[in-house]
């Protein structure tokens, strides 16, 4: 009977909650929010500007771009305390974590550099001249290649994990705000706000390729509101999510196809997005209606919006 009760216990207990962190970028503030119940944990001060956030892989520390004080700005995922800064040059906007924890690769958008970063040492490892206007970054799953976006060369760069050195360059549309790999490590989409298009590279191609380029059509919406920002595929690839911007749309995407197969109607001005441990859930930050939008990943719908700080930008939540 004891057994029986503590099976149906267990299978009772919800689930366990994850902190979404939202950086809110004219508010300079980082609000909290908990997964389960959607409620406002709090919100603290993040520095001038926050922008990029994100995690350590072990939920140890939390990250985040402070672009006008030229710093991330590192903090306790837990207790919310500021721990001692990291140096990242001059703007930083996004950055990408090794997926060990260490180092971090920082987009510096004023100097034309992604900077290497040990997050142990706060040491500067290297600085990377790449195009002008850096900003998207993202790592591959193996952790070999680097990707960093330029916004005003229009390229995606491809950076040696160890050696620092560009191997490879990519020229896609106008304007590429976000890159982002697929977890089988056989495909890179990469976002161009201007351009209206995300280009899909065949990364099994040498050297990689761009194969496709995805467009966006939602009737009674401007095209030049159709402004593709952040992206996210979900870890089985079956599925890839775009931010458009001042359309208050997110794409979703066949990932085997890549042909578009539905929109949702999310905040205004959509910017970042970012899952749940679990998948279940991907949260978009809305700049310009100061919230979050809660998408329901399974059914493929918005199932709720909360209200956040001023002009969020970044979301990411703590791992299990």
């Amino acid at each position: 009977m004891i057994r029986t009760a503590l099976i149906a216990t267990l299978v009772a207990t919800p689930a366990l909650a994850n902190n979404v962190f939202v950086s809110n970028e004219r508010g300079n503030t980082v609000t909290v929010l908990d997964s389960t119940t959607w409620e406002v944990v709090t919100e603290f001060a993040a520095g001038n500007r926050p922008r990029g956030i994100t995690i350590a892989p072990d939920g140890s520390e939390l990250y985040v771009c402070a672009s006008d004080d030229n710093l991330v700005r590192v903090f306790d995922p837990k207790t919310f305390e500021e721990l001692p800064s990291l140096p990242s040059g001059p703007d930083p906007e996004l950055f990408v974590l090794h997926p060990s924890g260490n180092p971090l690769y920082v987009a510096n958008e004023d100097d034309n550099m992604v900077t290497v970063v040990d997050v142990k040492t706060r040491q500067v490892l290297a600085e990377v001249p790449v195009g002008i206007e850096p900003e998207g970054m993202a790592i591959s799953p193996d952790a070999g290649i680097v990707i960093n976006t330029s916004e005003t060369t229009n390229m995606a760069h491809f950076i040696d994990a160890e050696s620092y050195e560009i191997v490879h360059n990519v020229l896609v549309d106008q304007r590429p705000r976000y890159a982002e790999f697929t977890r089988d490590g056989k495909k890179l989409y990469v976002s161009a706000e201007i351009g209206g298009t995300v280009s899909v590279i065949d990364l099994t191609a040498e050297p990689p390729a761009i194969t496709r380029k995805i467009t966006f059509e939602v009737p009674g919406v401007q095209a030049e509101w159709l402004q593709p920002v952040g992206v996210e595929a979900t870890s089985d690839g079956s599925r890839v999510f775009v931010a458009l911007g001042p359309s208050n749309r997110v794409a979703v995407i066949d990932g085997a196809t890549d042909e578009v197969i539905k929109y949702l109607l999310v905040g205004q001005r959509v910017w970042q997005l970012g899952f749940t441990p679990d998948e279940k859930y991907l949260i978009t930050t809305n700049g310009n209606s100061n919230d979050v939008s809660i998408i329901d990943v399974a059914a493929e719908e918005v199932i709720k919006s909360v209200p956040v700080g001023q002009q969020p930008w970044g979301v990411v939540v703590a791992p299990n």
